[in-house]
């Protein structure tokens, strides 16, 4: 995932999640960006893989949020 393109996405969805602290879905998130929700699950995973998202499950709902918030919120 070191391409042009992913690293792109990447940034876009790191955009998004810094622009909706209220966290977003998967579903949100590829709306937003106009890309299939299986791309943007394969880099979400990847996001949460390396510690910068966070996912909490709301009922039936994923939110995901960047991580930097949540330690933020923490610390208050």
């Amino acid at each position: 995932m070191t391409d042009a393109s992913g690293n792109n996405t990447k940034e876009k969805i790191l955009e998004l999640l810094k622009a909706h602290p209220e966290g977003l879905t998967i579903e949100s998130i590829s709306n937003m960006i106009r890309l299939h929700r299986q791309t943007v699950t394969k880099y979400i995973f990847w996001l949460d893989g390396a510690d910068v998202v966070y996912r909490r499950r709301v009922g039936s709902a994923t939110l995901h949020y960047l991580k930097e918030y949540v330690d933020s919120q923490k610390s208050d």
